[in-house]
């Protein structure tokens, strides 16, 4: 499968480090807004093909899918186009900035017959299937607690005056789109949309949210969500239900596992992963595409919807 590459920074290279372990996955050309930056990555790669027109790329012939990697703020607009092309989308988490948007990919997804995925690696990973399937072990849960705090790289130079996507909230980013997502994305696949949300955030002085916290209420559980940006954390997350806890290492991208029982047992239950987190999502979007599936059956546009209301509401 062809894939279009629309965002030349260091998730990309990541993510075709990851997906080049599939035997079906190849790069058809590469998109960036100034031929020299796009000829750069291009050569990395051995790409022929290189774009200044997104939609002269999506009409060329040269790619099936295409990868995007954009700040989050041109998701949707970038998807759209696409997808009216003919042309499967894999897109980077958060899928988009607005419930009207989400709708819009849908629909032309929908209309066009044509593959569309939010790129969320945690929920497609070989950990993260097998924990849905161990949570019925410490019986009836009472409280989820996920957490993903990370000292952006970014915010040292933040704090000396210069400002780089990460802090601008104008390209949707922030402690919420960026971190908070990931915290989120797994809970609705867990256990759905909450009944209601209370929201706590801090905002640095360009409007980004530089951390913040949630409390999602079910019928007789909670989930609290915590995200930074300009913190970190090396606690684990939890799951806990009356008979024990689940211990997971990272929610966002879980792989060690424990159960500890109220008895004083406890069982680890991890799953090794073979490859990189992101061959899984690549995996699942290739196999949605070869089964002429709209959605994947895990990422599903339900779920995605679901998620994209609590960034958002």
């Amino acid at each position: 499968m062809k894939f279009g590459i629309i965002g030349t920074n260091w998730i990309t290279d990541q993510f075709i480090a990851a997906a080049s372990n599939h035997a079906e996955f190849s790069i058809g050309a590469v998109f960036s807004r100034t031929e020299d930056k796009a000829r750069v990555f291009a050569e990395k790669y051995d790409v022929q093909n290189v774009f200044t027109n997104m939609e002269e790329m999506f009409q060329s012939g040269t790619i099936d899918a295409v990868y995007i990697a954009t700040p989050n703020v041109f998701h949707a607009e970038q998807s759209i186009l696409a997808l009216k092309n003919g042309i499967h989308v894999l897109c980077e988490k958060p899928a988009v900035t607005s419930m009207s948007e989400i709708e819009e990919v849908i629909k032309t997804a929908e209309e066009n017959q044509t593959t569309y995925m939010e790129a969320m690696k945690s929920t497609v990973t070989p950990a993260f299937l097998s924990l849905k399937k161990q949570v019925e072990k410490i019986g009836k849960i009472r409280r989820f607690v996920f957490h993903y705090n990370q000292y952006s790289s970014r915010y040292d130079k933040y704090k000396n005056g210069v400002i780089e996507n990460a802090f601008k909230p104008e390209l949707g980013n922030g402690a919420r789109m960026d971190l908070g997502v990931y915290c989120i994305a797994p809970l609705v696949h867990l256990v759905g949309k909450p009944n209601s949300v209370v929201n706590n955030t801090y905002r640095l002085s360009t409007g980004a949210e530089g951390q913040g916290s949630m409390i999602l209420n079910y019928d007789d559980f909670e989930a609290i969500i915590m995200y930074s940006k300009i913190t970190d954390s090396y606690l684990p997350s939890e799951i806990q239900g009356e008979k024990g806890v689940i211990e997971i290492d990272k929610i966002s991208e879980p792989e060690k596992m424990r159960i500890k029982y109220r008895d004083g047992e406890s069982e680890d239950i991890s799953v090794d992963h073979t490859f990189d987190l992101m061959y899984y999502e690549a995996a699942e979007f290739i196999k949605t595409v070869n089964n002429k599936q709209i959605e994947s059956s895990i990422n599903t546009h339900d779920i995605t919807r679901k998620i994209t209301e609590i960034l958002t509401k």
